[in-house]
């Protein structure tokens, strides 16, 4: 498993190839999973995107960086938190056909 602790971050990369014959655009997208929370949470969270534009058989690495701060949310106590566990970071450029990888948040120590 991947680790980010609380004041860290991790980087994820993805390559983005244009298979067309025309130049094009096209929106990188990021979306986190809470595996176990305090909370029933979305299945999936946009967090962050990115919008390239690629030449015809052009390939750019996308990169974004993952921080505690992305991974909160409002909890019973209506208390905007984070908390420790495992989570699923997916990228892609829409919500279905996206490269999969875990991490854990951890606690402070």
């Amino acid at each position: 498993n991947n680790k980010l602790q609380k004041d860290g971050k991790i980087t994820a990369t993805i390559t983005v190839k244009n298979t067309g014959n025309y130049t094009g655009a096209e929106v990188v997208q990021l979306y986190t999973r809470d595996l176990v929370g305090s909370i029933t949470r979305p299945v999936k969270e946009l967090k962050a995107f990115q919008k390239i534009t690629l030449e015809a058989g052009e390939s750019k690495d996308v990169v974004f960086e993952v921080t505690e701060e992305m991974l909160r949310f409002w909890n019973a106590k209506n208390q905007f938190v984070s908390e420790a566990g495992d989570f699923l970071l997916f990228i892609g450029t829409n919500s279905r056909d996206v490269k999969t990888v875990d991490f854990v948040l951890q606690a402070n120590k």
